[in-house]
């Protein structure tokens, strides 16, 4: 089997090699954009210093760099593929009687070993620096207001006749602490009767603890207090399932959570959607590779470089477009989240295949 072979282990070592420097390369690339971003955008904020900026950076990039994966995978096979095209490589490997099918098995290995290294490293490490990344970042805008880019989440309990909606800038600890507060409460014909604004509020047994209030009730001053208490009845587990995005649980703890929610009845499309993805995301980087080799053995004997490049560019592009789409879809129940993940993948790697048959193999 050529992949224990000599050879086979050379083209994995190059394989391995090429998607090392595509990784450092895009690696510091995105280090010094989102740096750049991020002290431009933060700057102002009173606790914001040049070393927070760049540990925040550095926590927020795995997440970012897990986005790129698909693409550092077609990037790398068709790198490694044209280079051992030009050095005459494949074309001795070719002449030894040795297949298309055979020397792409070391690649293909690669491919399948970055994803698993992706889904069980990158993953988990991506979705602890982004909640390490948003508590520092809480902690530098805790007493201003600048931080209204965030996405906000919104809760509403009914508790005791109390019709509640509590909003919050950015959150904590699953959620359970919520910074930067809003809560309005509605009498029962759903007319608002009082506005608290709190810098902070911390899910207790059995309430909401709100830190600096500032109290507004129609046709009365505005009231400040240092703390206030808002009973509620939601869970800690609960309010995790409310406000927990899909993408920021890691791959291990998906299944624990998607139970957990069906429990509560949640919806649980968009949580399954992406336990599925992270599933497929060896035999995507595996499609991938197929896509890189059925353009790139074509470089040296044709001479049809630049189209070709761009073909299988492209080709990546679509393929990744498609399989963010139909993820889409599959967290909003549009599509069965096993056929939103799996689906892209099977079409993809059957197209790779097969063009590879009929320019390899006629």
């Amino acid at each position: 089997m050529i992949l224990t072979s000599t050879l086979g282990r050379y083209f994995f070592r190059r394989y391995a090699v090429t998607t090392f420097w595509f990784l450092t390369g895009i690696f510091s690339l995105i280090f010094i954009i989102d740096f750049s971003e991020l002290s431009s955008r933060m700057s102002q904020l009173p606790h914001y210093s040049i070393g927070g900026g760049l540990l925040m950076t550095a926590l927020r990039i795995p997440m970012i760099l897990q986005q790129t994966v698909p693409f550092v995978a077609l990037f790398s096979g068709m790198a490694a593929l044209i280079s051992l095209n030009r050095r005459y490589e494949l074309v001795v490997t070719r002449a030894a009687g040795i297949s298309v099918w055979q020397f792409l098995q070391p690649f293909v290995a690669g491919a399948f070993l970055f994803g698993a290294l992706t889904v069980a490293a990158l993953n988990p490490l991506a979705a602890w620096g982004a909640s390490k990344a948003e508590a520092l970042e809480a902690s530098w805008g805790s007493s201003s207001a600048a931080r209204t880019n965030l996405r906000i989440p919104w809760l509403r309990q009914i508790y005791k006749g109390d019709d509640t909606i509590i909003g919050a800038r950015s959150l904590q600890d699953g959620g359970q602490t919520l910074i930067g507060v809003t809560v309005i409460h509605f009498d029962p014909q759903g007319q608002i009767v009082l506005r608290q604004d709190a810098q902070s509020a911390k899910l207790e047994n059995g309430y909401w603890l709100l830190n600096k209030v500032t109290e507004n009730r129609s046709g009365e001053l505005t009231r400040n207090l240092e703390t206030a208490q808002l009973p509620t009845n939601l869970k800690p587990e609960f309010i995790q399932e409310t406000l927990t995005k899909p993408d920021s649980i890691q791959f291990f703890d998906l299944r624990h959570k998607i139970e957990v929610a069906k429990s509560f009845g949640f919806p649980t499309g968009g949580m399954e959607t992406q336990f599925h993805s992270m599933l497929a995301l060896p035999l995507l980087l595996v499609a991938m590779t197929l896509i890189a080799a059925s353009v790139s053995l074509k470089f040296s004997r044709f001479n049809q470089s630049r189209p070709v490049i761009l073909g299988g560019i492209l080709s990546g592009f679509v393929l990744y477009v498609v399989t963010v789409l139909v993820k889409a879809f599959g967290s909003s129940g549009v599509v069965p989240p096993f056929v939103a993940a799996w689906l892209p993948v099977v079409v993809a790697m059957a197209l790779g295949a097969t063009i590879l048959l009929h320019e390899e193999d006629g």
